[in-house]
């Protein structure tokens, strides 16, 4: 008898021999003492891209490199940290981050710490600097420069969020700052059209980005091709191959509260072939499928940009329709 009840005494005091124990361990990383290491404390953070027109992550495909500034709950700067290694295209990459307790802001940029970027911050972020302070800036020589007109991928994101014990986890939501624009030029007859006897242009106020990505205005700015020539379309009922002259645009962000324009003109007189809103025509290839996406939303999802002009035997626009990406679009339809 009395040994069974030694055995319940026994029994009871392992029991709480091993609360206490699980309990001193979980409280260690509350509190320190000078024979335990300190607990990991900090953010563990994602980085995804999926706001396009696929709505899927393409980040590990797209994304070359990273840059991360960080910044405290009151918006002084903290850190920075660049990646532009090969785990970048891992989709299971998590940039891990030891950090004092609190709550922080975290500002990504893709494609700014590459060997070929097209932007810049105005300022490196430092010790002092604030998130208000930061701006980015596409490099003036990508407008002039043949070698760099056609501008390396940019991407943004940012997160807030607060630091745990074991890395509180987060996910950086990024979006694309750069497009390309692709024009192309058809004669109805099927003549061929030669890029040579054109002069494309692009017109925009679109280099210089807060620190919320807002575009800031910072003077209109000219851009020209980054490549261009002629393509064949294939063969027409009367067995007359089909010449399309063509060029290729690379542009920073655009914005509704912007006023981007196109103008093609012919270099024979001068004359105007095609002077449009862009902003307005790339949104008549928003199709049913997306009535409800907001517009701003649509011009930042989609990055890709392929437009079709027909012209008559004077090298002067028809104006009744227009192909843009895959959807054929009625002009009467666009407000100018």
């Amino acid at each position: 008898m009395q040994s069974r009840k030694r055995n319940i005494v026994s029994r009871i005091i392992g029991a709480a021999l091993c609360v206490a124990s699980m309990s001193f361990a979980f409280s260690s990383c509350e509190n320190i003492y000078e024979d335990l290491d300190p607990c990991a404390h900090g953010v563990s953070l994602r980085f995804i891209y999926d706001y396009n027109m696929e709505f899927a992550n393409a980040f590990p495909k797209k994304v070359d490199c990273l840059t991360l500034y960080i910044y405290d709950e009151e918006g002084n700067y903290v850190d920075t940290r660049v990646v532009t290694g090969p785990e970048l295209r891992d989709e299971s990459y998590r940039m891990t981050l030891d950090l004092a307790p609190g709550k922080y802001r975290f500002v990504a940029y893709g494609g700014m710490a590459c060997e070929k970027s097209s932007f810049s911050m105005v300022r490196a972020p430092a010790a002092g600097s604030k998130y208000d302070d930061a701006q980015a800036r596409m490099d003036e020589d990508c407008l002039t420069n043949p070698d760099r007109k056609k501008l390396h991928d940019m991407y943004w994101g940012q997160l807030t969020l607060t630091t745990a014990d074991l890395y509180q986890e987060g996910v950086v939501e990024m979006m694309k700052n750069t497009n390309n624009i692709r024009i192309m030029l058809q004669q109805m007859n099927g003549d061929p059209v030669d890029d040579k006897d054109f002069d494309f242009e692009i017109t925009d106020d679109n280099t210089l980005f807060a620190c919320d990505n807002d575009l800031v205005s910072n003077g209109e700015i000219v851009y020209t091709p980054w490549a261009r020539g002629q393509v064949s379309a294939g063969l027409m009922g009367n067995n007359k191959e089909v010449i399309m002259a063509y060029a290729e645009f690379s542009t920073s962000r655009l914005m509704l509260k912007n006023s981007p324009k196109l103008v093609i003109r012919r270099k024979a007189d001068g004359g105007e072939v095609v002077n449009i809103p862009l902003n307005n025509y790339l949104l008549a290839f928003r199709s049913e499928f997306h009535r409800d996406m907001d517009k701003q939303e649509f011009l930042d999802r989609e990055s890709e940009w392929s437009m079709l002009f027909f012209l008559d035997a004077d090298h002067v626009w028809l104006k009744t329709e227009i192909k843009i990406n895959d959807w054929v679009v009625r002009v009467n339809e666009i407000q100018e």
